[in-house]
């Protein structure tokens, strides 16, 4: 029993290691761990006395603990069952795809990530890349919002920019939790959006068991107070213009809201303009093919900030003008409901898209490519600033100097620079192959001056919030 044993070194070390991990993953681990984790607690518990909004449990309860939360849900588990009997299948290899799917949407979030590093990030990138025009009148209803009700941003959806935007805007009133596309599944990518409280979602899935996952987290989610920001477009506008809203994530949350008791859901509308947008080209590209297929791949979107970043350092990149961000009233889905009995969900959709609409920024690019395109691309440089000036009247609240001499100096500036258009004498024209960009950034705008929509959206933003 006690004979000295002769074994090969590599077996002996392979042995110390599997026995160093045990013993670091049965007594080690789990110390550090609860230590990390009391730091983490306290170090939220100060974040919390400076947010709006405190950051809910839901949002920062192990991501193991969510999943299996999730996937033993009643609802989930009728899923399965249903799931099961339609493939013919075993109930545990269904139970195993539910679980599958639970991983995939489920985030892991992490307020030392999102708080300092994201936020840091989305400020440091907004203001390098625009000059953030804010309307703080319009920001200032969110304090009037019941501090007990589940708030989520509905935002029309130009760019990708726009997930920092609304990061680094209502940083100050709580942690956001968006959903984003399959695009993003790239790793590191992923793992950074998964940090900051981002769920992944496919967004062209038929799969009921897949629906029924996605729509009991979006539902927990709310029911738990979580902030979060949604694009009901669904996807990038191709055109310019805000498009009709895509249901699916607006039917779980209201599916499940129920206006006599629980949390009351408050839409915050979001209005968001560019005068650039990063994507405009891929964008109008796709447009023409008609097809929502971008022509970018991953490396040409890693290259644009590489070389942005090149080009700043030798001091020869400039700002991409302007974004303005305009806040609407806020809309209590229990008083909505009230005055509203029976409404359906596209209904809700509708007058959420009309409360965005209302609030759109014009800048002094779209202003200028409107009344370009109006004119049919050429247009004296006299009219187009007395048509810039009568349009400048009608706009109550102007992020930008109601100069109409500055507005059309700032936005030929910013067209003629990338051939949109081009000056001629007198005369502002057009560049032909640049049509489709044109009239990207007029449609931008188009909404705010169209007397019909003009009408619709003062209805909208009179309405009973």
């Amino acid at each position: 029993m006690f004979r000295s044993v002769e074994i090969p070194l590599w077996l002996l070390i392979l042995i110390l290691l599997f026995a160093a991990v045990t013993f670091l993953s049965h007594f080690l681990f789990p110390s550090v761990r609860w230590f990390f984790r009391r730091r983490m607690e306290r170090a939220v518990a100060e974040l919390n006395k400076r947010l709006e909004r405190p950051i809910q449990p839901f949002k920062l309860a192990r991501r193991h603990d969510t999943i299996q939360r999730l996937i033993y849900d009643r609802e989930v588990l009728a899923a399965v069952t249903e799931h099961a009997a339609e493939e013919g299948i075993p109930e545990n290899v269904a139970m195993e795809r539910a679980r599958r799917y639970a991983r995939e949407i489920v985030p892991s979030f992490s307020a030392a990530v999102y708080y300092r590093f994201a936020t840091r990030a989305a400020r440091w990138l907004s203001r390098k890349l625009y000059d953030v025009r804010v309307d703080k009148r319009s920001r200032a209803a969110l304090e009037r919002v019941d501090p007990d009700a589940t708030v989520i941003f509905v935002m029309n959806h130009r760019s990708n920019m726009d997930y920092v935007l609304i990061t680094y805007l209502v940083a100050e009133n709580s942690a956001l939790s968006y959903a984003v596309g399959e695009w993003a599944r790239v790793w590191p990518l992923s793992w950074l959006i998964k940090s900051m409280g981002a769920y992944f979602i496919r967004r062209k899935s038929r799969n009921a068991l897949y629906r029924r996952v996605l729509a009991r987290y979006v539902q927990m989610a709310t029911e738990a107070g979580v902030t979060q920001a949604f694009f009901p477009e669904g996807g990038l506008s191709l055109d310019g213009r805000i498009g009709p809203p895509k249901l699916g994530l607006l039917s779980y949350v209201l599916a499940d809201f129920d206006p006599e008791q629980g949390r009351d859901v408050v839409f915050v509308p979001v209005a968001l303009n560019y005068d650039r947008v990063i994507e405009d080209r891929v964008l109008t590209e796709a447009a023409a093919l008609g097809q929502r297929r971008f022509r970018a791949s991953i490396a040409q979107s890693l290259w644009f900030p590489i070389r942005y970043a090149w080009r700043r350092w030798r001091g020869r990149a400039v700002r991409f003008g302007q974004v303005g961000v305009r806040f609407g009233a806020p809309m209590s889905m229990r008083r909505y409901m009230q005055a509203h009995p029976g409404a359906r969900v596209d209904a809700v959709g509708r007058e959420l898209r009309a409360r965005v609409r209302a609030v759109l920024p014009v800048l002094c690019v779209p202003l200028v490519a409107y009344v370009v395109s109006r004119a049919g691309g050429t247009i004296s440089r006299k009219d187009l600033t007395s048509q810039t000036a009568m349009l400048l009247a009608q706009l109550p609240n102007p992020l930008m100097d109601r100069d109409a001499d500055a507005v059309v100096s700032t936005g030929l500036a910013g067209l003629c620079s990338r051939r949109i258009l081009r000056e001629s004498g007198e005369f502002v024209l057009s560049v032909a192959e640049n049509t489709a960009l044109l009239d990207y950034y007029a449609n931008s705008v188009a909404c705010v001056f169209d007397r019909s929509d003009v009408l619709a959206s003062s209805h909208a933003e009179s309405s009973e919030t």
